[in-house]
């Protein structure tokens, strides 16, 4: 059994699954592995760093099933847009900042409009710029989101019922099929799912990262500015992040004006990165981690994913 949704029809996909952009560690072999075994496969392209689209994207040429790309509305020019868009994508999925001045390229190009909305704001603009499919990112999700966001089970209902008949994503604290069949259940066509994919073959991530995550719990997560702040990160600072824990969390939490005001802090976290005393990355993670138990590939992963979630319906229309 294949689980049909808006989505799946109209990307033409077999599952209703999409792995998250995350900038930088969903490359090509990660997106072309997770497009092959039946979602949707996403280049996190973030701030569309030239040198890195030239490494990942002709990854994604000999692909046959549909891939897309994602970047950051806040970071990305249209330069970076439009050498994306040259290698054909399927979607190309904007979030956090405004999408505006990317919208009349992608359609262009003939590529799905995804937006990405943290909030009903952020989610009445998607709608209003005709985005063909709009993703509801509850506060779960790891990595970046919104500083007073909603969590993932009363947002996309919500968003839901804003958008139709525009399809919805699901994004934030899903991580295994019975996520993706709530995400189904709350009127979601699909999952946008970035934690588990982190923790793939495929990843581009370094060991102790994906060591960190099948290691981590849900209770070691902790959303703030303050990692963003201690890197001298141009973030805005109405998204914060989501990481596990790390010693500048203990070492600034409740102080992040002084810390950003402090020019020394920010050396001396160079300085424990140089020396290896602070990981060279935070961890993002999202609070479903603790459902990270290995390092599966990723085109299986998502063939999991699809008949757990398939089997979490059928259990509960048994009920």
């Amino acid at each position: 059994m294949e689980l049909s949704t808006a989505f799946t029809e109209l990307l033409g996909v077999r599952h209703p699954i999409v792995l998250a952009p995350m900038g930088g560690s969903a490359g090509g072999a990660l997106a072309a592995a997770v497009s092959r075994g039946g979602g949707l496969g996403m280049l996190g392209a973030g701030m569309g760093d030239r040198e890195w689209l030239a490494r990942e994207l002709p990854l994604m040429a000999g692909v046959e099933e549909p891939w897309g790309v994602g970047f950051l509305s806040w970071a990305a020019d249209a330069g970076a847009v439009g050498k994306a868009l040259e290698y054909g994508p399927r979607a190309v999925m904007l979030s956090f900042g405004d999408p505006a001045p990317f919208v009349e390229r992608v359609r262009a190009a003939g590529a799905v409009l995804i937006i990405q909305a943290t909030d009903l704001e952020e989610a009445r603009r998607a709608v209003d710029l005709g985005a063909d499919v709009i993703v509801a990112q509850g506060t779960e999700s790891g990595g970046h989101g919104a500083r007073r966001g909603r969590s993932t089970l009363p947002f996309v209902p919500v968003v839901v019922d804003l958008a139709e008949p525009v399809p919805v994503l699901a994004a934030g604290g899903i991580a295994d099929g019975r996520g993706v069949a709530a995400a189904l259940a709350l009127g979601a066509a699909g999952a946008l799912i970035g934690t588990r994919f982190q923790a793939t073959a495929e990843a581009l991530v370094d060991a102790s990262v994906t060591e960190a995550l099948v290691r981590g719990r849900g209770q070691d997560t902790e959303r703030s500015r303050v990692l963003d702040l201690a890197r001298g990160s141009r973030w805005p600072a109405k998204y914060t992040a989501l990481s596990l824990g790390h010693p500048y969390l203990d070492r600034w939490r409740g102080r992040e004006e002084e810390l950003a005001a402090s020019a020394g802090a920010r050396q001396d976290y160079r300085a424990d990165v140089a020396g290896g005393a602070v990981p060279p990355l935070p961890v993002w993670a999202g609070e479903a981690v603790d459902l990270v138990t290995d390092l599966p590939p990723a085109a299986g992963l998502v063939a999991a994913l699809a008949a757990q979630a398939v089997e979490a319906l059928a259990r509960a229309g048994r009920r």
